[in-house]
């Protein structure tokens, strides 16, 4: 999962920054129109397993051209056979797809049955962080990892309001790990729970925030072999810079 990878650009009509997550306009229109389609941001979370992140967030697009539609009142009748087949044909839409589709069913009916169709409510009427989370923990499939990485795309990018950001932790991937490291915040093979607790005491009203200035140092800069030490924003900072 590589769910860090998203931009904000522009949007031509109103002057309002939208978010990219993907290569694909028509795919990153979707998952921003929260107003719409709150559903669609909530399935591409729950596809951001075991996949690039364009895979992901360009599934619920992909769906759509499929189905001909994505509005959630002609999807929640849908059976788990009719999403296998929509899935698998003409070609494969994940790397697990019978394992993925079974979780964006069960995503379909969550939504239904719990929200009455409008995913929005996981996150309307500026609940805790925590409770955001909570939320979104109770998805078949979701873990600490995807349940955090979306309420801080929520918060970060697409600016919903909670009531505090305090359970919105760090999600620990290859590159936050070594810029941590490097950075002598965490010890030498630092475990996950290490990362996310200095994440917190570094700025416990928002952990979430240092996220993406971490997976875009280490992705840009702080590379496992030759880094580009002299062009980092941390260099003078840095402990092991070689600059």
């Amino acid at each position: 999962m590589d769910a860090h990878c998203i931009k904000r650009a522009p949007r031509q009509a109103h002057n309002v920054r939208t978010v990219v997550f993907s290569d694909t306009k028509e795919a990153n229109e979707l998952i921003n129109d929260l107003e719409a389609y709150p559903h669609a941001y909530v399935l591409a979370c729950l596809m951001n397993r075991q996949v690039d992140a364009n895979t992901a967030w360009t599934l619920p697009y992909k769906f759509r051209q499929r189905f001909d539609s994505f509005d959630f009142e002609k999807m929640a009748p849908l059976s788990l056979d009719d999403i296998y087949d929509l899935f698998r044909n003409p070609a494969p839409l994940h790397r697990y797809t019978e394992m993925m589709a079974e979780i964006f069913h069960s995503g379909v009916r969550h939504i239904e049955d719990i929200y009455d169709g409008d995913a929005s409510g996981i996150w309307s009427n500026n609940p805790s962080s925590a409770e955001v989370v909570s939320r979104f923990l109770q998805f078949e499939g979701v873990g600490p990892k995807i349940a955090t990485m979306a309420a801080n795309i929520l918060a970060r990018e697409f600016k919903v309001a909670f009531s505090d950001y305090y359970s919105i932790d760090i999600s620990v991937d290859v590159h936050v790990r070594r810029v941590m490291k490097r950075l002598g915040l965490v010890p030498n093979n630092p475990t996950d729970t290490q990362i996310i607790y200095k994440a917190r005491a570094i700025n416990p009203e928002f952990p979430g925030l240092i996220d993406l200035p971490c997976w875009k140092i280490g992705k840009e800069w702080c590379r496992p072999t030759n880094p580009k030490c002299n062009e980092c924003l941390m260099n003078a900072l840095c402990p092991t810079s070689n600059q």
